[in-house]
């Protein structure tokens, strides 16, 4: 299993470091097999698993529930949980036990979006003796604000500020930091300014590492087609397919075979 130093090894030798997203123990169990080198407990768990319209949507109790699953399915992978709406906004105590609960269902570390108000907590959790990961760019729980699903970074004040954030990030002890949907110019700025690593997700090919959502690699959802996505499957036919064919067997009554019954 890698480490938070594992990160920084990673970003001084020039190796890119690769993350999915995991919600659940039977796709732990498949990743924990894999060369992947950490798995994200994102609170896109919230639009993914649950069917709402954003991450918003995602609870203390939701996540703990799923990263307690992932850390039982893969055991020796690294786990980043992140802190769900709001986590990090009702003051010290309440971060701080969100923080436990996480970490105390299987988590390794925590992902905090934003910079600004964020880092007198992230700074805390640091010091507590648990690492984060920030993020910077398109924070989705702050859609809202954001007003929709946007590149950010297109100006120089937003440039600016981002880079600003990125640095605040690693001066209050963040582990790595992850930048979405952001100018590839503005990723190597961001990755190349920092001695921790860059995780990005639209964010060029110039970060230190990239993440993507699990079931947006393998093709789950044929409606989802942001510009970064690359399909590594077709999970939607696959599934739906094999579905089909069950349904067929069923009701053709060629499902169970003998050699699939009890004599």
């Amino acid at each position: 299993m890698i480490n938070v130093n594992t990160f920084r090894s990673r970003k001084q030798s020039r190796t890119p470091i690769s993350m999915v997203t995991c919600y659940d123990a039977w796709t732990a169990k498949i990743l924990d097999r894999t060369e992947v080198d950490c798995l994200l407990v994102g609170d896109s768990l919230a639009v993914v698993m649950h069917g709402f319209d954003s991450t918003v949507h995602a609870t203390i109790e939701m996540m703990e529930l799923h990263v307690a699953a992932v850390a039982r399915g893969a055991p020796d992978k690294f786990i980043v949980a992140d802190m769900p709406f709001l986590s990090c906004s009702r003051g010290i105590p309440a971060a701080m036990d969100a923080v436990q609960r996480l970490m105390q269902a299987g988590a390794h570390a925590v992902k905090i979006e934003g910079a600004a108000h964020q880092l007198e907590v992230i700074q805390r959790i640091v010091e507590a003796g648990v690492p984060v990961m920030g993020h910077l760019g398109l924070t989705p729980q702050s859609i809202h604000n954001l007003g929709g699903h946007r590149v950010q970074g297109k100006n120089q004040a937003a440039v600016d500020r981002i880079m600003k954030d990125a640095r605040a990030l690693e001066a209050a002890g963040c582990f790595s930091v992850v930048l979405e949907c952001v100018p590839n110019k503005l990723g190597d700025c961001v990755s190349r300014s920092l001695s921790i690593p860059t995780i990005g997700i639209g964010a060029g090919p110039r970060t230190d590492g990239q993440v993507l959502v699990l079931q947006d690699l393998l093709g789950s959802d044929p409606d989802f087609n942001p510009k970064f996505l690359r399909r590594y499957a077709d999970l939607h036919e696959t599934i739906q397919g094999s579905v089909q064919r069950f349904h067929s067997d069923v009701t053709e009554q060629s499902f169970p075979a003998p050699e699939e019954s009890y004599g």
